[in-house]
């Protein structure tokens, strides 16, 4: 089966018969003790469900929020346009399976227009948001930023001061909320070997082999990290700049990142349902990816972030961006002419286009001309974006321009 070449359809959990019956045949498990729920095709089924594999903390909704009144046009989904580096355009809805999709939903003026659901993503699924949770950290540290309870230009060592000898010890809150870091840590998910590897290893994100000896939580881990380089000079990824950002919230607050997550973000934004949050085995929240939430309740965020419905200062910050001066062009060339700012991804267009990029296809994409939000849970079998972004970039945009008209 492995050697099969499977596309959006053929790899359908559905079709393919993960973990059905009682109990599922053994070919058909997906099991953690294999890492099975991080490998393709198996992510089809596992990344709707990740709380069967990994240990999560409840972020908790108020049971008072209201569906999206739903406005839906069916002229969306013939909607064509061109992908990147090809000559022949293809239909919206023809797209999302392409794109290994598995639910999404656009809003514009805060009414659903287009939904679609696949594989076993429904409504009620908590999919893994991968990297677009970093988007919602970013979030809540500019809401301290704008209340006057956490200083952009403060030390990271003079709130989190277990990091003062290692690669934070001279950085500053906003080298981390921008990645301008300079630090020996290479996120290339392809190598087991890269700094990513390690920090997967440390969270238990899939089993460690028997003879591993290194740190067994993330905040070890991060006690680790070694400088390279002046801060404050480029744009690098590096997703253990989130896990720090949410530990200085965490400290800020005084209180579990969890509970910050539902009091800042769940409960005002009126979400339909409980989040769940991936924790390391001392509890430690897996902030740079781990989010597992409803669609509904990721578009809802992108809403609250497009209309100002959280602190104005707040929104205005992170919609402002990053320094596109500081982005790397040569690494990102699908990206021309955009940076990284509050943990957010910035294209810097025509219609102040900006989102959140998860690994393996998770997107929230907000164009505030459009009046427009995007929110796309997918399984791609590539984990970086540059594998989806030739079908979703121009996807996007076409979108919003019907939605302009």
């Amino acid at each position: 089966m492995a050697k099969e070449m499977l596309d959006g359809r053929t790899s359908d959990p559905v079709t393919m018969g993960w973990m059905q019956g009682n109990p599922p045949p053994p070919d058909r498990r997906i099991l953690t003790a294999r890492a099975d729920h991080m490998r393709f095709p198996m992510i089809r089924w596992s990344y709707a469900n990740m709380r069967q594999f990994l240990p999560t903390v409840r972020v908790a909704a108020s049971g008072e929020g209201q569906p999206f009144p739903r406005a839906l046009r069916n002229d969306l989904a013939d909607v064509r346009f061109v992908p990147s580096g090809r000559e022949t355009p293809i239909r919206f809805e023809d797209s999302l399976v392409d794109a290994f999709t598995d639910g999404i939903i656009v809003l514009h003026r805060g009414a659903v227009v287009f939904e679609r659901w696949f594989g076993v993503t429904g409504p009620e699924a908590r999919h893994i948001a991968f990297s677009v949770t970093k988007s919602f950290i970013g979030t809540l540290a500019r809401l301290l930023i704008d209340e006057g309870r956490l200083d952009p230009s403060a030390h990271v060592r003079d709130i989190l001061p277990e990091l003062a000898q290692g690669g934070y010890g001279t950085a500053r809150v906003s080298h981390v909320l921008d990645m301008t870091t300079g630090l020996d840590f290479s996120e290339d998910y392809a190598d087991p070997s890269s700094g990513i590897g390690a920090y997967s290893a440390a969270l238990g994100l899939t089993p460690r082999p028997n003879s591993y000896e290194g740190p067994r939580d993330l905040c070890a881990f991060l006690e680790t990290v070694r400088p390279d380089g002046a801060h404050d000079v480029k744009f690098t990824y590096r997703t253990i700049n989130t896990e720090v950002l949410a530990w200085i919230v965490a400290r800020v607050e005084g209180k579990p990142l969890a509970q910050v997550l539902s009091e800042r973000i769940w409960r005002p934004c009126g979400m339909l349902g409980d989040a769940d949050l991936i924790v390391d085995e001392i509890g430690t929240p897996f902030a740079g990816g781990g989010l597992c939430l409803r669609l509904e309740d990721l578009a809802r965020f992108g809403e609250a972030i497009r209309t100002g419905g959280l602190l104005p200062g707040a929104i205005a910050a992170i919609r402002a961006g990053g320094d596109p001066g500081k982005f790397d062009p040569a690494r990102y060339p699908q990206l021309p002419g955009w940076s990284y700012g509050s943990q957010w991804w910035h294209a810097h267009d025509e219609g102040g286009a900006f989102s959140a990029r998860g690994i393996h296809g998770q997107t929230l994409w907000i164009d505030p001309a459009a009046e427009m939000v995007v929110a796309r849970f997918a399984s791609h079998p590539t984990a970086a974006n540059g594998a989806n972004d030739p079908l979703s970039l121009p996807a996007w945009r076409a979108l919003a321009d019907v939605l302009k008209l």
